[in-house]
């Protein structure tokens, strides 16, 4: 039985026969290896097409943008579940992967689907993006709601990675609503709320025409590059039983009331 729609029975990334190795329709040893890099490879994997300089440029930039932010959750999981497995490399990355979720590294996504909407506002009531983008976003507050890509526990009054990509990506509608988000969002607030580097890396990947259901792949592609650093350094220098038993430490045990 069939559960859901069912594509067609077929695969346009890859095959292989006994003396090759296709993908995209190029020959992988001919074609590729020695003359793409990782990043290329990554982008002919993911659009079926290799691409530009600009898109290169762009993704190597989000890339090592998000790659790494300390012992953020996601490595702290990974760390400690390789000290509790060293011979699971492959377990400890999965458990990091697994943490990034829409709080923490996936809110990529989210800011893309709110981009997305803001176009279609600006779309309907043309020559005053400012005006539609407020109209949205005190929609979104009446509703209870929170514009993802906004805050950050760290960084403020900016967060500087989300400024220096806007700062290099010129001319793109996503990104230039970005900015425009950038100063509606804390006045409909009435607060500071910094604009984070998930909203900058939507806003970019939006505009590269990377695919718009796949803006997590970046962070997620990223941070299993720190993931293995952290590991690397976990195998030499063990702190993931320490990090377990300085978060013991630090919970303190409070018992419900009884009776």
């Amino acid at each position: 039985m069939l559960i859901g729609k069912a594509g067609r029975a077929s695969t346009a990334i890859s095959t292989a026969d006994a003396g090759s190795v296709t993908v995209r329709g190029r020959d992988l040893c001919g074609d590729l290896m020695g003359h793409v890099s990782f990043t290329e490879y990554f982008g002919l994997l993911m659009m079926g097409q290799k691409p530009t300089k600009e898109q290169t440029f762009f993704l190597d930039l989000l890339l090592v943008a998000i790659a790494e932010h300390g012992l953020v959750p996601t490595n702290q999981a990974a760390r400690m579940t390789y000290a509790a497995d060293p011979s699971s490399l492959q377990g400890a990355v999965a458990a990091g992967i697994l943490g990034c979720g829409t709080v923490i590294l996936g809110a990529a996504q989210s800011c893309g689907d709110f981009l997305r909407q803001a176009a279609q506002a600006c779309e309907a009531a043309p020559g005053d993006d400012a005006a539609a983008l407020r109209g949205l976003v005190q929609r979104t507050r009446a509703e209870g709601g929170r514009v993802p890509g906004f805050g950050h526990p760290l960084h403020r009054p900016v967060d500087p990675r989300a400024q220096r990509i806007l700062e290099l990506a010129v001319g793109g509608t996503h990104a230039r609503l970005a900015r425009v988000a950038e100063q509606v969002v804390p006045e409909v607030w009435g607060k500071a709320l910094p604009m984070n580097v998930s909203m900058a890396i939507a806003a970019v990947l939006l505009d590269l025409g990377f695919p718009s259901g796949m803006l997590k792949a970046i962070p997620i592609l990223a941070r299993t590059a720190s993931l293995l650093a952290h590991l690397a350094e976990e195998a030499e220098n063990p702190i993931g039983f320490l990090m377990a038993s300085k978060g013991e430490e630090a919970i303190r045990y409070a018992p419900e009331d009884g009776p």
